[in-house]
C-alpha cells in the first residue's frame, strides 16, 4: 500500500511506524508492504475503533471532588488535606480524631466519649458528600491504647444500620491533638 500525492508522504511515514510497532519486519519493497498490510491493517483498524469507543468514557469521567476539611482539627483553620475525596462512586475519608469536647474544650478523657466524637466527625464528612454511615466499606482505627477496643465497638456498633464495613483497630502509639482514636475509611455507593 503506497500513497502518493499530498498526504501520502504522512501516510507513508505512519504506516512504516504501524509496522516498527507492531514489530513487522521492514522492507522497501512495495509489494511486500501491501502484502503485510492486507493482514496487519484489518486488525490495526479493529484495535483503533475499540480504542475510539473506549474515549468517551475517558472524557467524560468526572474529575475527583474533593471536601475541604474544617477549621477544627489539629492541623489548625487551614489543614494541608481535604476532609474526602470523591472518585466517581466512592469516597476517601481522610483521618479525623476526637479533637476536642465541646462540652469541655479539653481533649476527652473517656473512651466512650472520645468514640462518639471521632465518629461524629466521620458522619459529618460521609454526609457532606451525600453518603451514609452503611456507605462505609472500609474503616482503619488507631488507638492510643488498645484496652479501649471495648469502649470503641459499644460506640460504634450504634452508627450503622445494616451489615458492618470491614476494619482494622491498630495501635497507634500517641495522635495529634492527644486524640484517642483517629479513624479514616472507604465509602462507596451502590
Amino acid at each position: 500500500m503506497h500513497l502518493n500525492g499530498q498526504g501520502g508522504g504522512i501516510c507513508n511515514r505512519f504506516l512504516r511506524k504501524l509496522l516498527i510497532f507492531l514489530r513487522v519486519p521492514q522492507s522497501n519493497d512495495p509489494l511486500v508492504l501491501e502484502n503485510r498490510m492486507t493482514t496487519i491493517l484489518p486488525r490495526s483498524i479493529l484495535a483503533i475503533a475499540v480504542g475510539l469507543c473506549a474515549l468517551p468514557a475517558f472524557a467524560f469521567a468526572a474529575p475527583p471532588k474533593h471536601f475541604p476539611a474544617g477549621s477544627n482539627t489539629p492541623g489548625g483553620a487551614s489543614p494541608a488535606f481535604s476532609s474526602a475525596v470523591q472518585t466517581g462512586n466512592t469516597l476517601y475519608v481522610s483521618g479525623t480524631t476526637d479533637g476536642i469536647d465541646t462540652d469541655t474544650g479539653k481533649p476527652p478523657v473517656d473512651a466512650a466519649v472520645a468514640a462518639k466524637l471521632v465518629l461524629n466527625n466521620v458522619k459529618k464528612s460521609l454526609e457532606a458528600a451525600g453518603y451514609t454511615m452503611d456507605d462505609l466499606v472500609w474503616v482503619q482505627i488507631f488507638a492510643t491504647d488498645l484496652k479501649e477496643y471495648g469502649d470503641f465497638n459499644a460506640v460504634y456498633r450504634t452508627y450503622f444500620k445494616g451489615p458492618l464495613p470491614a476494619r482494622a483497630f491498630i495501635g497507634a502509639g500517641s495522635l495529634l491533638g492527644g486524640a484517642h482514636f483517629e479513624v479514616m475509611g472507604i465509602a462507596q455507593k451502590p
